[in-house]
C-alpha cells in the first residue's frame, strides 16, 4: 500500500497496517512455547539481540536502498523482508505439541494494576518510553541536519550510522561488565542519561558541523545501546516472582507509545520552533528521567527461575511455600498450585540448588 500510494494518506496507511503486525508479543509467547526453561532466557537474548542489529542494519541500508530505488522501493524491500518471515515461520518454525502457560512471559491482566503501582517497575517503563521518545526526537532532526546544514548527501549518510553504531557497541560493552561486576548500574545509567542529554545539547550547538553531528550521534549511540540492554534485564530483576510476563508487557506497551509520541510531538516541535522546539522536549523529557534515575533505588541482582514442582495437594503450598524460601539463595518465591509451579527469585552466587532440587526441577 505505501509503496504504490501517490499521497501522504496513503502512506499513512501503510505504516498504520505495518506497525499493526508488530509480533513481539507472539514472538515471546512462541518462544515459550519451544524452549526449555534453563534454555530461554538465554533465547529471550538472542531475540533481543536480533532486534537491536535489525534496528543497525536498517540505519545503514536505508539510505543505501533509497538511493538505489527510491522510497517506495524501500517499502517493497520491507514486503519482501515481510513474505520471507512468513515463509521462515510457516515452514521452518516448529509447531508446539504443548502450549504451555509461563507467567515469565504471559501477560495476566489481574497483576497490571499491581504492576503499574510498583515505583521501580514504573521509573524504568518511564524510562523505555523517554528513550525511544529522545530517539524519534533525534532522528527528525539528526538527518536533516547532516543534509542541509553539513552538506552531507543524503546518499551518503549510511556511513555516519554505520560508523557510529559499530563505534557505540564497543564503548558500551565495557560499562555493562563493570556494572555487573560492581553492582553499580544504577550510576552508571544515570550518566548514560546525561549522556543522552550531553548528545541533544551537541546535535543543536554543532548543527552545521560534520564532525560536531557525527560525536553528537555517537554519544547518542553509546548511550542508547547501553540503556536499551541494560533496561529490560533491570524490569526482569525488579518484577516480583511470577510477575516478569506481565511487567514486560507494560514495558513493551511504553516503549512503542513512546517512540509513536516522540515523532510526533517532536515534529510538531520542529515545525514550530526548529531545532530549539525539539531540544526543549526531548531535553526535558531527558531531565526528568536523569531525576527519576538518581531517586531509584539500587536494583536487585537476583534471576528468575521457573521450577516445575513435583505433585503438590492445595493443602500443602504454605508448608511447599515457606520451605522453598528458606532454602540459601532464594530471595522471593510464588508457588502456583493449579500450575503445579513455582516462581523464584535467586541469587544464583549463593543458591543451594541440591537442596531446591528436592521440590522440584527447572
Amino acid at each position: 500500500m505505501a509503496a504504490f500510494s501517490d499521497s501522504i494518506l496513503g502512506i499513512i496507511a501503510g505504516r498504520f497496517l505495518q506497525g499493526a503486525g508488530a509480533v513481539a508479543a507472539a514472538i515471546t509467547a512462541l518462544l515459550s512455547d519451544l524452549t526449555r526453561e534453563h534454555n530461554r532466557t538465554k533465547a529471550m537474548a538472542m531475540v533481543g539481540m536480533s532486534i537491536g542489529v535489525s534496528f543497525c542494519v536498517a540505519m545503514v541500508l536505508g539510505p543505501l536502498i533509497t538511493r538505489l530505488t527510491g522510497i517506495d522501493g524501500l517499502f517493497m524491500v520491507t514486503a519482501v523482508a515481510a513474505l520471507a518471515a512468513m515463509g521462515i515461520v510457516a515452514w521452518g518454525v516448529p509447531t508446539p505439541a504443548i502450549q504451555k502457560f509461563n507467567r515469565e512471559t504471559a501477560t495476566i491482566t489481574g497483576q497490571l494494576r499491581a504492576t503499574l503501582k510498583d515505583q521501580q517497575l514504573l521509573r524504568l517503563d518511564v524510562g523505555i518510553f523517554i528513550l525511544h521518545f529522545v530517539l524519534m526526537g533525534l532522528f527528525i532532526t539528526v538527518p536533516l541536519d547532516l543534509q542541509n546544514l553539513a552538506g552531507l548527501p543524503r546518499e551518503e549518510h549510511w556511513w555516519v550510522y554505520l560508523l557510529t553504531m559499530v563505534l557505540s557497541f564497543v564503548a558500551m560493552v565495557p560499562f555493562i561488565v563493570i556494572g555487573e561486576r560492581k553492582q553499580c548500574l544504577k550510576q552508571i545509567m544515570a550518566g548514560a542519561v546525561a549522556l543522552l542529554l550531553v548528545a541533544q545539547v551537541i546535535a543543536w550547538s554543532e548543527r552545521d558541523s560534520l564532525i560536531g553531528l557525527i560525536v553528537s550521534v555517537f554519544l547518542f549511540f553509546a548511550a542508547f545501546n547501553f540503556l536499551e540492554a541494560t533496561l529490560p534485564s533491570l524490569v526482569s530483576r525488579q518484577a516480583p516472582a511470577g510477575n516478569r510476563g506481565t511487567a514486560m508487557g507494560a514495558y513493551s506497551t511504553c516503549q512503542f507509545l513512546g517512540a509513536g509520541l516522540g515523532g510526533a510531538l517532536s515534529g510538531v516541535a520542529y515545525q514550530s520552533y526548529g531545532h530549539i522546539g525539539v531540544l526543549v522536549v526531548c531535553g526535558s523529557a531527558t531531565a526528568v528521567w536523569w531525576l527519576l534515575v538518581m531517586t531509584m533505588r539500587q536494583p536487585r541482582y537476583v534471576n528468575s527461575l521457573v521450577m516445575e514442582l513435583f505433585p503438590v495437594v492445595p493443602t500443602e503450598v504454605i508448608r511447599v511455600h515457606e520451605q522453598i524460601a528458606s532454602v540459601s539463595g532464594v530471595k522471593e518465591v510464588t508457588v502456583i498450585v493449579e500450575e503445579q509451579t513455582a516462581y523464584l527469585k535467586v541469587d544464583k552466587r549463593h543458591l543451594d540448588q541440591q537442596r531446591l532440587r528436592q521440590f522440584g526441577e527447572w
